[in-house]
């Protein structure tokens, strides 16, 4: 398929599928003749004309129907022949109804036997579609099984007339040498650091897996190789997991850079702002970008280095169909336009650690002594056996290792202290039977957001004043799990005098000074102590953590300690709540999370779990779930699991009349993967073309599996 009108390129994943000639919309007969239909103006006089020069034009409608993933064709009018330029927003005709869509080209002719429709009107003459995006969109919809529409809509945000009519800022000239004295800096702490940014400078296309040492040089390292890679007159991507990572960068960015040479995308400023910092990479102003997970498409022109920070955070997963991962989307793109690629993080995951078993990453790492000198001294301790050797102590519940680590360290700065649950008693039991606490009108888990307050139901919401354990009877409740302020509570109790703070959900702290202070933060909210980092870290109850029924759970739980323990000072005691005889555990101990990893990925490939294979999970009614699979040709060696229940939980628990969902799991060799999404994506397509009246979410790869 052309796109831009010059040489043709043919998007990945459509030359091996039976090509489907654009045609007119469903709604319209086709007729024999060729000739262009004819829309007479008002009043009779006149009727529009083709353009005289490439008359057609190919446009993705805007419509996520499986069956209609393709586009169609339509005739530019010669009033729009100059503003009809391809990548530009148009509304078109389809089925009767006026939709958007984005022109991805325009012909000399079409394959189309019937008449074609005119384009309705060009919505704004800005190219926002780039061809080398259009490219992606298509081959990451087919690898997930999705739709190009709904690619579309992740990787191109809403439109801003205002914006787009703002006067051009001038483009930095590709040719002006950033910021920076241009040596290894950070890098240079590791082995293969210079040689890995030597490769960016000279236009290669250097693809490693960074395990980095704990510290705060991280983000000065990522602006580093993003400065070198625009010094080698090429663009760079960064994709962060959240806002407060993108922040850190960005101010790593403007010290290396310089003002002006880079943007952040993010939502904080506003769909206006977002939109006009997308321009300036699309308009090629800016030749680097940094930002949370949509970021991944973002059009940077002559791409030479992506970058995934903390690919193992549950953050990076795309909420919305096709629900792409962003280390997927950014190693296409590194292999489609020739361009380095960095995954880097504390810890490392098994998704990670397959690219590197697979030769097409390289790992990039420090050598032990560096890492023995950078990281924190880990103590892990049981939890119970020892809280009865102070009495302070089993009023904070800490243990007696934890609450002396804590009292000392608070002489010297901030002490850390990592609790997996935010709120304050977020889980409930009978006090005497230790029956789960669950509210009569819907069965949800109650929970306690003080000492004062009621339990209330975390589902519906409703006060249960007056709850009663239906197995024993008993009216009073107990603790399974405490959260965030009821450790906040109790620290306070147990240390009188010291400040302490709070971070989680209903407030994320940034930053923390150098005094004396306990800091209470859920996993991912830990803010960033300033000087050498925290003196102490004590990580609470790691059972909790541990004991998920998840896949992931020991990968998750040691990526969340290493997370919270690199914001230690070198050599700062840590001390973790958990059996130091775990894997985990044991890895925090060593602070080597490859050796971890490459275990982990071992197992998985002996049972046959991700990411050594491919999955897809079916979640829809058992009717829809049966059709699907079906109509789908699977490959060869493809195993069903389940269909299995799903687990209602919400407010959608309390609607009786909702249908009941299962999920089924199909499994094949990774090598199978492509051609399992193209099974999906055409047993979708035929429920689609006959109007099933229940869908079914396809996920390829999803994080959860348990």
């Amino acid at each position: 398929m052309r796109h831009d009108g010059g040489e043709t390129e043919l998007i990945p994943g459509l030359d091996d599928v039976p090509r489907v000639p654009a045609e007119q919309p469903p709604g319209r007969p086709a007729k024999k003749d060729t000739k262009p239909a004819r829309k007479t103006a008002k009043g009779g006089k006149g009727a529009r004309r083709p353009a005289e020069d490439l008359p057609v034009a190919r446009v993705a409608v805007d419509m996520s129907l499986p069956h209609l993933d393709r586009p169609f064709d339509y005739l530019v009018p010669a009033e729009l022949d100059e503003k009809a330029v391809p990548g530009c927003r148009v509304r078109v005709r389809f089925a009767g109804q006026l939709v958007d869509g984005l022109m991805l080209e325009r012909a000399a002719e079409s394959d189309h036997e019937g008449r074609l429709a005119y384009l309705e009107r060009v919505t704004s003459s800005e190219p926002v579609l780039a061809p080398e995006i259009a490219a992606l969109a298509r081959e990451v919809a087919d690898l997930y099984a999705g739709t190009f529409a709904d690619v579309l809509r992740l990787a191109i945000p809403p439109r801003h007339a205002r914006v787009e009519a703002e006067p051009r800022p001038e483009a930095v000239p590709a040719e002006a040498p950033p910021a920076g004295d241009g040596g290894p800096g950070p890098w240079a702490e590791y082995p293969a650091g210079p040689s890995f940014l030597k490769a960016l400078e000279r236009g290669g296309a250097p693809r490693a897996v960074w395990t980095a040492l704990p510290g705060p040089e991280w983000p000065a390292a990522i602006a580093r190789a993003v400065a070198v890679t625009l010094r080698g007159g090429r663009g760079a991507l960064v994709v962060m997991a959240d806002g407060r990572d993108v922040a850190r960068v960005d101010e790593a960015l403007t010290a290396e850079l310089g003002e002006g040479r880079h943007v952040a995308l993010t939502a904080e400023p506003g769909p206006a702002e977002r939109y006009r910092r997308w321009l300036a990479i699309r308009r090629g102003t800016a030749r680097a970008v940094v930002g949370t997970r949509a970021a991944m498409f973002a059009p940077v022109s002559d791409l030479g280095l992506v970058v995934l920070w903390d690919d193992g955070d549950d953050v990076h997963a795309e909420p919305h169909a096709p629900y792409p991962h962003p280390r997927e989307v950014l190693a296409l793109r590194a292999h489609r336009t020739g361009a380095g690629a960095l995954i880097g993080g504390f810890t490392r995951t098994t998704d990670a650690t397959r690219l590197v078993e697979s030769g097409w990453a390289h790992a990039l790492a420090a050598g032990r002594d560096r890492v023995r000198r950078t990281m924190p001294r880990v103590r892990p301790v049981g939890e119970d056996a020892e809280l009865a050797r102070d009495g302070a102590a089993r009023t904070a519940r800490l243990t007696s290792l934890a609450f002396q680590t804590a009292r000392q360290a608070l002489e010297l700065g901030p002490v850390l202290v990592q609790v997996p649950r935010r709120g304050y008693l977020p889980g409930l039991a009978c006090g005497r039977c230790r029956t789960p606490a669950r509210c009569g009108a819907c069965q949800g888990p109650l929970a306690l957001v003080s000492a004062h307050a009621s339990p209330y139901c975390r589902w519906c919401g409703r006060i249960a004043g007056d709850w009663s354990c239906p197995e024993c009877g008993h009216r009073h409740v107990r603790a399974v799990v405490v959260g965030a302020r009821r450790t906040a509570e109790e620290l306070g109790r147990a240390f009188p005098g010291v400040p302490v703070r709070t971070s989680g959900r209903e407030a994320v702290l940034d930053r923390v000074g150098e005094r004396p202070a306990l800091v209470v933060s859920t996993p991912g909210a830990e803010p960033v102590a300033e000087g050498d980092g925290y003196a102490a870290g004590l990580l609470l109850d790691g059972w909790v953590l541990l004991g998920r029924a998840d896949l992931r759970a020991g990968e998750e739980t040691l990526r969340r300690w290493m997370n919270a323990a690199a914001l230690l000072r070198p050599s700062a005691p840590l001390v973790v709540s958990a059996d130091g005889g775990l894997a985990p555990a044991q890895a925090l101990v060593r602070w080597d999370p490859v050796t971890y990893a490459e275990r982990e990925l071992a197992e998985r490939r002996e049972v046959g779990f991700p990411p050594a294979v491919r999955m897809a999970s079916l979640t829809g009614t058992p009717a829809a779930i049966r059709d699907l699979l079906a109509h789908a040709r699977l490959p060869d060696g493809a195993e069903v699991l389940g269909p299995v229940p799903v687990a209602v939980t919400g407010r959608a628990a309390q609607d009786a009349g909702a249908p009941e969902k299962e999920r089924a799991l199909v499994r094949v060799p990774r090598a199978a993967g492509p051609a399992l999404a193209r099974a999906l994506r055409e047993a979708q397509g035929i429920r689609s073309a006959r109007k099933a009246p229940e869908s079914v979410r396809v996920q390829i790869d999803p994080l959860e599996l348990i």
